[in-house]
């Protein structure tokens, strides 16, 4: 089996430290999953500097961390999972939505649904044939503009995801309360 370090600022390569730092001074520590990314200056650079922008967009942080966790548990990543479970949680998603989404289901309320649908759809179908969820998701009082967050979001999720599910790191301790297993 395959191992990959999980990096800290002084063991991670010189191109990788400053990304890392910038991590840690947000979030207070360094993500197993990023600390693992930092192997690849390319992938730890692209990802926080995608992360940074995706966060500018015009989705509020809940928004933001529905698409997250929707990834996430669309990839079948059971540390993204756990992550944004909890990420979600601190940004004021209900409870009853996030459940619902680990389950693989919809939120109740319909903006948040289609704005899930929407990240789910553009992830299992590759973006083709999603014009139904596009139109459900404008409709839901979204921007057509949106849908290209969304996709920043996408990739966002997807470098952590397939990073995760291919060096399955440890759950932190912070983030066990949301641990989730894939189906």
């Amino acid at each position: 089996m395959q191992t990959f370090s999980i990096h800290t600022v002084e063991s991670a390569p010189e191109k990788s430290k400053p990304a890392l730092e910038g991590l840690k001074k947000n979030f207070g520590l360094i993500p197993n999953t990023a600390a693992i990314m930092a192997e690849s200056s390319v992938l730890i650079g692209s990802f926080v500097g995608a992360f940074g922008n995706f966060h500018g967009s015009t989705l509020s942080g809940q928004e933001k961390q529905i698409v997250l966790l929707t990834n996430a548990v669309t990839l079948q990543c059971e540390w993204t999972t756990a992550f944004h479970s909890t990420l979600a949680l601190k940004e004021g998603v209900a409870a009853t939505e996030v459940t619902l989404i680990r389950t693989g289901k919809s939120p109740q309320d319909a903006r948040l649904a289609a704005l899930s649908g929407l990240a789910k759809s553009l992830i299992e179908r590759s973006g083709h044939e999603v014009a139904a969820e596009i139109e459900r998701f404008v409709a839901a009082g979204y921007a057509k503009s949106q849908v290209l967050d969304v996709i920043a979001g996408i990739a966002i999720s997807t470098m952590a995801g397939m990073t995760a599910n291919i060096a399955k790191p440890p759950v932190e301790e912070l983030f066990k309360a949301q641990a989730w297993k894939a189906a």
